[in-house]
């Protein structure tokens, strides 16, 4: 049982599984900031200095805070700043990764497009000689 775990862990697939997986979630990271700390401060700067991540409705009455963090410490939200945030986020990273699909397929099909035959170059005039030379000499042997 060990053997074949040690075999199904070491396999290439699950091994590049594993990279991809921590790839993705240092890129979710990092498109995340992207989102909160550039793109959205200057959406928000466009459309009269919203802060989309404070943007909410509250659904309690109990609720008298501007800010999120305190909104939802008193009682329910709906935080739709946030989710169009989130929305976007999903957006760049799905662009992202349409590129990168579109990147590998270009280049599994210029690797599996077959290579034409180079064209036979002409002889050189050295070549040319050679080859009349041969010829004579061939034609006096008979």
């Amino acid at each position: 049982m060990f053997k074949e775990f040690k075999e199904f862990a070491l396999k290439g697939n699950l091994i590049d599984m594993s990279v991809a997986f921590v790839m993705g979630a240092a890129f979710t990271k990092l498109s995340a900031s992207f989102i909160e700390d550039l793109v959205m401060p200057l959406v928000g700067k466009l459309l009269g200095g919203a802060d989309f991540s404070n943007l909410f409705i509250a659904l309690s009455e109990k609720v008298t805070a501007t800010n999120l963090l305190e909104a939802k410490k008193q009682g329910a939200v709906f935080a739709y700043g946030n989710f169009i945030t989130m929305c976007l986020n999903f957006l760049i990273v799905a662009f992202a990764m349409f590129l990168v699909v579109k990147a590998i397929n270009k280049a599994k099909a210029l690797a599996s497009k077959p290579v034409a035959p180079a064209a036979p170059t002409e002889p050189t005039a050295q070549e040319k000689l050679l080859t009349e030379i041969r010829d004579l000499l061939k034609s006096k042997a008979d």
